[in-house]
């Protein structure tokens, strides 16, 4: 699979099958540089209702990005920075779980919710972004069968990607390397984790705020979502969590489990 593959290439596979939505469109600002999101209202509107919630009250705010997986995943949406290397992220109030919508498929530059292991409906405020076709029938940890499915919601639309990819190129400590493993750091490097040079706010990546920059109802008219057609095929997909890879059961659980390295197919 190529890294970083054409976004738009993803969206008109031939083996996928597609449909418009509706949308509403988010400007999620980092310090790393801005991305649109295109939410697919229609689609999934118990996801998009519970994201936008989150949005609206600012929850989003000031968060870190606080887990990427290269080749795979970024996730965020839960955490602030601390300031206390000890102890560096805070977990952020919750609302109730949301009912999954395993609708879409999580094709590179889809956004999905992050839930609990074993648990198809526990996904609350964390979301991640897909780094790469996840739904790979080859790839034991699909998303598209994994848990019940991940909810894809919405979509990186325009340039977005780069900063995304960007965010995947940072160094990020490896497993067993304290308390800032699997976090992407900037101006950071190994060298520095050796010489245990303290990691501050400004090595990380943080989202500054979320807003809603447009609410038509057509802002999604040119979009080609790919359908999930994967859910329920294996008995990892009920609620039990049963079956399939450990890696993306425990990768996405919203506990701060360490994100597992994703195994190539």
């Amino acid at each position: 699979m190529l890294k970083k593959s054409v976004l738009a290439a993803t969206f008109t596979a031939a083996l996928a099958v597609s449909h418009n939505a509706a949308a509403t469109i988010v400007l999620v600002e980092t310090n790393m540089g801005d991305f649109e999101i295109n939410l697919f209202d229609q689609t999934t509107p118990k996801n998009v209702a519970n994201f936008l919630s989150y949005v609206k009250e600012g929850a989003y705010d000031n968060t870190v990005i606080r887990r990427t997986v290269k080749d795979f995943v970024v996730q965020a949406g839960g955490f602030r920075y601390s300031g206390n290397n000890a102890n560096p992220f805070t977990p952020l109030t919750e609302k109730s779980p949301v009912q999954n919508e395993p609708k879409l498929s999580n094709v590179r530059g889809t956004v999905a919710m992050a839930k609990v292991a074993g648990d198809q409906h526990s996904a609350k405020r964390q979301w991640f972004v897909n780094l790469e076709n996840n739904a790979n029938p080859a790839f034991s940890e699909n998303l598209d069968r994994q848990n019940g499915g991940y909810t894809v919601f919405g979509v990186i639309t325009g340039t977005g990607m780069s900063i995304l990819d960007s965010i995947e190129d940072l160094y990020i400590p490896g497993a067993n390397t304290g308390n800032f493993a699997g976090v992407p750091l900037r101006n950071y490097s190994a060298t520095d984790l050796a010489n245990n040079v303290a990691v501050t706010a400004s090595n990380l990546v943080t989202i500054e705020r979320i807003t809603v920059i447009n609410d038509s109802p057509t802002t999604a008219a040119n979009l080609n979502p790919v359908l999930n057609t994967q859910a329920g095929q294996n008995a990892g997909d009920d609620s039990s969590g049963g079956g399939g890879s450990v890696g993306s059961a425990l990768l996405l659980a919203l506990a701060g489990l360490a994100f597992w390295r994703r195994r190539k197919v």
